[in-house]
């Protein structure tokens, strides 16, 4: 019988991906700096395995990024399950090329205001869209 991974485990395998091509890093580089297969870093991006605490340190080191980072935005029980689905739309979206894509281009708008327009025009487009 087949094992669905742990919320928790997906999410944060999720997040590695998400960063890891944010730095256009591949999954045998991450694995080189890890002392593991690429395969075993599929393993942990999909959530199959969990990821232990003092490999989380090292992934956080190697994609340059806080610990924290890998629990962000991560959905709370709360009996919404909108909530649930929506987050994971949203890790879909972002792991896409697509998605990845478009934060690149988004985080190099240094403008503040401009980042807050570009939010709304998005936004008001969707609700056409609808």
């Amino acid at each position: 019988m087949k094992r669905s991974p742990n919320p928790t485990d997906k999410h944060v395998g999720d997040r590695i991906r998400v960063r890891r091509l944010m730095l256009r890093k591949s999954q045998t580089e991450l694995a080189n700096a890890l002392g593991v297969t690429f395969q075993q870093v599929q393993k942990y991006e999909k959530g199959t395995n969990r990821v232990s605490a003092s490999r989380l340190q090292q992934i956080s080191l190697f994609l340059q990024t806080p610990v924290p980072f890998f629990f962000e935005r991560f959905p709370i029980a709360s009996g919404n399950s909108n909530q649930g689905r929506d987050a994971s739309h949203v890790a879909e979206f972002v792991s896409s090329s697509e998605g990845i894509a478009l934060a690149i281009a988004f985080m190099t708008v240094e403008s503040l205001e401009l980042r807050r327009i570009i939010v709304r025009l998005v936004e008001e487009i969707a609700r056409i869209d609808d």
